[in-house]
């Protein structure tokens, strides 16, 4: 049905709008009433409000609602606690074991691995939960920032009298005199207290503070620019936290990057008996312990077989609180090791039906070379486990990247093997080849073959092994802006408010009234301050037309 929405001043309002957005005169169902004006927004009228919505004025709706807002928000504050039941798998130094949450926290940690709690932060769910409330605050401010701009934009100096009677504060009396010069008069009275005058003969408005109207809006901005920043973390290389551990002289490839960092020598430095308390006496506290490290950017050869070709970024001694920096790159001290791992072997390989004996030559744990050539055997290494174990369906898997159980699987070819070549399995620690069935992983090639080490000194061991901590976090900064942002929001809003006063005199009859988004206490002051001047004496209180009398 055609509704009629034209003012008696002649302005042509949308369907929907509270007061007219010339004059102020109450429409529709708010002209029946004289109890003080809603002046949100002015009477315009939002998207949200619109009648007969479609599909995706119900969504626009939906996300406006501030209500939805506030179960958003409580719905990821509930699924935050979630994630604190137990330790994230991103709080442990190379977590790698299925089993530990049922180990250590029984049947409550096996359901919590089982859910995926441990890694509530990254789930899909819980950025999903991120997604709707970032969506919900771009919709909940246009939908409101847009109708306050037309508001604010759009003001009339002259309004209506029922606008101005039905203000939360107002004042009305019979004047004297020339009404134009007595509005001068008036408008230098709100000026030295800071107002913002705009006249139109004999009617006036005042305003101060605007800004602040805008407060919850920038805070709004910074929080959706803080979101758009926790999200950009799952981009990759946006992001890194994770832990490498070095021994002293080798080098080791940063996860998820091409770089390399060396260890070029790593010191502790612990504390003497006499330094420390009697409770502590005899044992061994670090009191400094630093890796002097260098950094590298792998050029070629960037796989793990072979030696990459790396060109040397920046080196840094790394202590706690002081680490390497490059580029957004932090590598942070974080625990170290004393205790000697295996580096590289130098076996021979045995032919047992012979007692030929070939080589011997060194294999590196951590960077062996691509192939060997053993007499008139040639080795090819298909891949490297560093830390061994067979999954549940019997399958070769690593259980970290740690070299507590390094493997090699080879093809062999040579003399009395197949024209493709056959594949077999080298442990070089001996309880690794007790604890993995050489018959069972090689077949018969354990029947004719076999690596051995002839003494100790076929055997490398690392050095002390730092561990450090590998930061990437391009985010934060936008984190930073966004809080800073969102600070600025909320200062416009708590310390100022926004202040507006209008008047008219119509043949000597004066009508006042005034409005602010709050602290009505201040604004009843103003306008009983600017009457003072005029030589009209009035208590603050009795402007009160039904606002907060506080």
């Amino acid at each position: 049905m055609f509704q009629n929405t034209k003012c008696e001043c002649g302005h042509q309002n949308p369907v929907g709008t509270v007061l007219c957005e010339s004059c102020g005169k109450p429409q529709g169902d708010e002209a029946l009433s004289d109890a003080p004006l809603e002046m949100r927004y002015d009477g315009v009228v939002r998207r949200s409000e619109k009648a007969n919505p479609g599909p995706l004025d119900r969504i626009w709706n939906f996300f406006s609602s501030v209500k939805i807002a506030v179960w958003l928000i409580v719905l990821t504050l509930l699924a935050s606690t979630l994630g604190t039941i137990f330790p994230q798998e991103g709080s442990f130094v190379n977590f790698s074991d299925p089993t530990y949450y049922e180990k250590t926290y029984g049947t409550p940690g096996k359901i919590y691995y089982a859910l995926g709690l441990s890694r509530t932060y990254e789930s899909w769910w819980f950025i999903g939960l991120l997604v709707m409330i970032g969506t919900s605050l771009v919709i909940c401010s246009l939908d409101r920032v847009l109708p306050l701009y037309r508001a604010l934009n759009k003001q009339q100096i002259r309004k209506h009298h029922r606008f101005l009677a039905r203000q939360k504060v107002v004042y009305t009396a019979r004047i004297e005199g020339d009404p134009e010069e007595w509005t001068e008069r008036f408008a230098g009275a709100l000026k030295r207290r800071g107002y913002r005058v705009h006249r139109d003969g004999s009617a006036l408005l005042a305003e101060k503070n605007r800004f602040s109207r805008w407060g919850p809006y920038i805070n709004h901005i910074g929080l959706i620019i803080f979101l758009l920043a926790v999200l950009a973390r799952s981009i990759p290389g946006w992001y890194l936290d994770e832990y490498v551990t070095v021994a002293a002289g080798d080098k080791v490839r940063l996860p998820e990057t091409n770089y390399f960092l060396k260890n070029v020598d790593f010191t502790v430095d612990f504390y003497a008996d006499e330094e420390l308390p009697d409770l502590l006496k005899g044992q061994a506290r670090a009191k400094k312990y630093e890796t002097k490290a260098e950094l590298y950017e792998c050029m070629a050869n960037c796989g793990t077989i072979g030696e990459p070709q790396l060109r040397k970024l920046t080196a840094h001694d790394i202590i706690v609180n002081s680490p390497l920096s490059y580029k957004g790159l932090k590598a942070y001290q974080f625990n170290f090791n004393m205790t000697p791992k295996l580096k590289a072997v130098s076996p021979f390989l045995i032919d047992k039906t012979n007692g030929e004996k070939y080589g011997p030559f060194r294999l590196s744990v951590k960077d062996p070379a691509p192939s060997y050539e053993l007499g008139p055997f040639g080795l090819e290494l298909l891949t490297r486990f560093m830390d061994f174990k067979l999954d549940a369906n019997g399958e070769p898997a690593n259980n970290s990247r740690e070299p507590n159980a390094p493997a090699f699987l080879f093809l062999m070819k040579g003399p009395g093997l197949p024209a493709e070549g056959a594949t077999y399995f080298y442990f070089p620690q001996q309880k690794d080849r007790q604890r993995f069935s050489q018959d069972l992983i090689n077949g018969s090639l354990a029947d004719r073959f076999e690596f051995k080490v002839g003494s100790m000194e076929g055997v490398e061991l690392t050095g002390p092994e730092s561990t450090l901590n590998i930061r990437i976090d391009r985010a934060m900064p936008f984190v930073w802006i966004g809080a800073a942002i969102s600070m600025i929001g909320l200062i416009l809003g708590f310390y100022w408010n926004h202040r507006r006063i209008w008047l008219r005199i119509d043949e000597g009859a004066l009508s006042v009234g005034a409005h602010t988004n709050k602290n009505w206490y201040g604004m009843r002051g103003d306008l009983a301050a600017a009457l003072r001047k005029m030589s009209i004496e009035v208590d603050p209180k009795s402007l009160d037309n039904g606002g907060n009398k506080t």
